[in-house]
């Protein structure tokens, strides 16, 4: 089993594990509690994992093909997005960097698009509907594939959250970046400044 599939295991394995005690206690206290309990040892869990296959620069991008969170909307796949910058973000409702960061990527996206860039934010939320609620108060214009079971982060080779890609029109990882800090988006845009300019 590997990292990324240990974590979701875990995850679901904890949740089964306090859902009679969730049912049977309706204060919100308790349950935002054990939400946030279950956040901590799942990406506590994710980081202490190492994994021998994580995407690196220089690496090619793999293929995926994926749903939208939306109902109704298409499959996004790497193959419709040939010729493209891409900037890929694996991303969960639980995670705090997350919530902060993808924001700041829709300003990005908003601010290059024209110039050839597509923000690609990959929700690993399960159920997905955690993902959609967040996405009702925080709609975003980018694409937002899912991935519940957690098979496209299991080939990227994430190992915790927020995992994002850099990746050049010819497939190439130009930028592997891990978690999001105050500054980080300064350092994110510039790099993808560089890729457009270059391509």
């Amino acid at each position: 089993m590997s990292c990324y599939r240990k974590s979701a295991f875990a995850k679901n394995m904890h949740n089964d594990a306090h859902s009679d005690l969730q049912i049977n206690n309706s204060e919100k206290g308790t349950t935002m509690i054990f939400q946030r309990l279950r956040a901590i040892f799942l990406l506590g869990l994710t980081l202490s994992c190492a994994t021998s296959f994580a995407l690196e620069e220089g690496d090619t991008i793999p293929e995926f093909n994926l749903a939208s969170i939306y109902e109704g909307q298409p499959n996004i796949q790497l193959s419709n997005l040939e010729g493209k910058t891409l900037y890929i973000d694996f991303w969960a409702s639980w995670c705090a960097p997350c919530i902060t960061s993808l924001p700041l990527y829709n300003e990005l996206y908003d601010k290059y698009k024209d110039n050839g860039l597509e923000v690609i934010a990959i929700n690993v939320d399960n159920p997905i509907e955690d993902g959609l609620d967040f996405l009702l108060d925080t709609p975003l214009d980018f694409l937002i594939p899912q991935d519940p079971e957690g098979d496209a982060a299991e080939l990227f080779g994430v190992i915790g959250m927020p995992s994002s890609y850099l990746v050049s029109p010819d497939g190439n990882v130009e930028l592997v970046h891990m978690g999001f800090r105050n500054g980080d988006i300064n350092v994110i845009e510039e790099e993808i400044k560089k890729v457009l300019q270059e391509n």
